[in-house]
């Protein structure tokens, strides 16, 4: 790096070194700002909100287990029923308000033409909410 002097007696000699004082006067400055700022921003004010809920509160429906074994006997939640006891209840439980949900669980060897008219009475009636249970464990 070149320094130039005062006692040099040419004056039209041009300075071609960097000034490196203000360079390093600057950065300093700066360091400062940067340390004392820095604890600043990470420094948190607890706050004790008020907690509220947006959700509606509704109360679930219950659901119905519709289970239909290998010889096409439908069970309603676990109690065996004819296909006009099926039609009725059916019927009751579309009127209801929420509409509860329809599980349906069939054994593998079960007919699918069952659980087809099972599914079709379910959506004549209006039942909306139908859904299958399976059982993963029995899976190949």
């Amino acid at each position: 790096m070149a320094f130039a002097s005062m006692e040099s007696g040419d004056d039209d000699a041009l300075l071609t070194g960097i000034n490196m004082v203000p360079l390093i006067d600057v950065m300093l400055v700066l360091l400062i700002i940067f340390i004392v700022t820095a604890p600043l921003l990470t420094h948190a004010v607890k706050v004790d909100l008020p907690k509220a809920s947006s959700s509606v509160n509704q109360t679930r429906p219950d659901n119905v287990q519709l289970a239909i074994d290998a010889t096409s006997q439908v069970f309603w939640n676990g109690e065996p029923i004819d296909a006009a006891g099926l039609a009725e209840r059916l019927q009751a439980v579309s009127a209801m308000q929420p509409q509860p949900e329809m599980h349906i669980r069939a054994e593998r060897t079960t007919p699918y033409e069952k659980v087809a008219q099972v599914m079709s009475e379910a959506a004549r009636v209006g039942l909306l909410r139908i859904g299958f249970i399976t059982d993963p464990s029995g899976a190949r």
